[in-house]
């Protein structure tokens, strides 16, 4: 049953770039993509000094439309908090970004989070503290006396994450937000994946935020500790009008789409071939009048400046041979998307028929390296007869024992091409302790079978007729998550009232809107 993949675990599922030619990066055809507007001040730029309820501050650069470089304009503006982010050494980089804004109309605010760059204090990212200070530092930019009270917050991984946080928090002047790359929840998003310590986070900890490898280890269950981190615990605070900007290549496509499924009323998502990061430069980027028409819509209040058509953008990304693009949606999944369960077959197929019962066994990986064939099994479709677009989220039902108190499931999903090559599509993890919940462990006795689902994250995603699905089961997937089961031995049952896979499919035509 075992199957050879040319892929490492924990890389993109892709790349940031369709391999075929015949995919399009062309804009939807949507006035909200095209919108743009000359710009029509000069940039002014000042350090300051936001002032916090507690007698601290931060340090931020403002910016400032100006009828030269260094004379403000007269009037009043919007303001746009561009970014609140703890990497003071891209400051420049950000005012570069937050310029095109400020040329069009916008007081622009760059800051660096308390205990990060020039801002006294430690550095606790995402607690409560940071998101009072953040709070403080969008009431200020609405007092400014060249602001009109109007503002909006942006920015991009730890700025999404800041954004979506503070509008939880509900300052008054706050408008609207655009995440991206944004979490919905840091434990799941972030830490533990599926109960599991993410491997890849601790060099950021390291670098960032070192306090937090204490911290974070204190804290293995779902506890206040981490619900006051979180989006998921208030999405009934999110009220304000958001923009999510999502990459179905990004580690947080999952926070996103679970952000806009919570709040479909006043959350827009667009999702597209993007890795970590702003879509800038990358295939199929949207630029940036897409956001100018959101802030003209909600900061300026121009009724000319449009919204996106539809609830949900989305890139449908193509396999190898397959040639998609932008398509819009009035939710997500598309509303003509539609279920499918495939069996894990004795005979290490995947298909619709349960076929005889049995078992399939690998033993547990604790190097951290890809999984070996002893350490791994996989279940594959026969050839696809025609195109497949898998269009949500996924899960895998595994009956399972293991041969410790506890265990790892790391489930992976990849598009086979005839020629034996694979590319990752999509991937979820498991602690079997945390099979119940995050907030209590459930005992694990060795050799007992238990039924656990497995959350496959979210994809859009088309494999071409003559490809297989096929669906990895191992211990490990380092990086993104730690290597540290404990040895033993994992038996899935397979076949009849064994395990099974869980797709949402669509078949819409090109074109088509759902």
């Amino acid at each position: 049953m075992a199957l050879t993949l040319s892929v490492t675990p924990g890389a993109p599922a892709a790349g940031a770039a369709p391999e075929s030619a015949a995919a399009s990066a062309a804009l939807p055809d949507d006035p909200f993509f095209a919108y743009d507007r000359p710009p029509e001040y000069q940039v002014v730029a000042e350090d300051v000094h936001v002032p916090l309820r507690d007698g601290s501050h931060v340090v931020c650069r403002l910016y400032r439309p100006g009828d030269t470089p260094t004379r403000p304009a007269t009037g009043r503006f919007p303001g746009i908090v561009y970014e609140y982010t703890a990497y003071a050494d891209n400051a420049e980089a950000f005012g570069d970004g937050a310029a095109y804004f400020v040329r069009r109309g916008y007081n622009a605010l760059v800051c660096q989070a308390r205990g990060s760059g020039e801002s006294p204090g430690s550095l606790d990212p995402f607690s409560p503290q940071e998101q009072r200070d953040n709070y403080d530092v969008v009431e200020w930019l609405a007092a400014h006396p060249a602001s009109t009270g109007r503002i909006g917050q942006m920015g991009v991984s730890y700025g999404g994450h800041s954004a979506l946080l503070v509008a939880v928090n509900q300052p008054p002047h706050l408008e609207a937000i655009i995440p991206m790359n944004g979490i919905h929840d840091w434990y799941e998003d972030t830490i533990y994946h599926g109960g599991i310590y993410s491997a890849r986070i601790r060099d950021w900890q390291r670098q960032v935020a070192p306090d937090t490898l204490r911290t974070y280890a204190e804290h293995p269950l779902y506890d206040d500790f981490w619900r006051d981190r979180s989006v998921m615990s208030r999405w009934d605070r999110l009220t304000v009008p958001t923009l999510e900007i999502n990459g179905w290549y990004d580690r947080y496509r999952d926070g996103m789409v679970k952000n806009y499924r919570a709040r479909p009323g006043n959350v827009w998502l667009i999702s597209g071939p993007w890795e970590h990061g702003y879509p800038e430069g990358q295939y199929a980027d949207i630029g940036k009048g897409a956001y100018l028409a959101w802030w003209d819509h909600w900061l300026a209040q121009d009724p000319d400046a449009p919204l996106p058509a539809t609830p949900v953008t989305s890139y449908e990304v193509p396999g190898p041979g397959a040639g998609r693009g932008w398509r819009q949606f009035e939710q997500w999944p598309p509303r003509d998307a539609h279920g499918v369960t495939l069996r894990l077959g004795t005979d290490g197929m995947l298909s619709r028929a349960a076929g005889r019962p049995g078992t399939a066994a690998f033993d547990v990986n604790t190097e951290s390296e890809p999984p070996q064939e002893h350490e791994q099994v996989t279940f594959e479709t026969a050839p696809l007869r025609r195109d497949l677009v898998l269009a949500g989220d996924a899960s895998a039902r595994i009956r399972a024992s293991f041969g410790a108190e506890d265990g790892h499931l790391a489930a992976v999903l990849y598009d086979q091409a005839p020629d034996g090559t694979s590319t990752r599509i999509t991937e979820g993890w498991l602690k079997a302790s945390h099979r119940d919940t995050h907030t209590d462990l459930a005992p694990v006795e060795p050799g007992r079978v238990y039924d656990l689902d497995v959350h496959i994250r979210p994809t859009h995603y088309r494999l071409s007729a003559g490809h297989s699905l096929v669906l990895r089961i191992s211990s490990d997937d380092y990086p993104a998550i730690d290597s540290s089961a404990p040895p033993g031995r994992v038996e899935v049952s397979t076949g009849a009232a064994g395990s099974m896979l869980h797709l949402t499919v669509h078949n819409a035509r090109d074109g088509a809107t759902s």
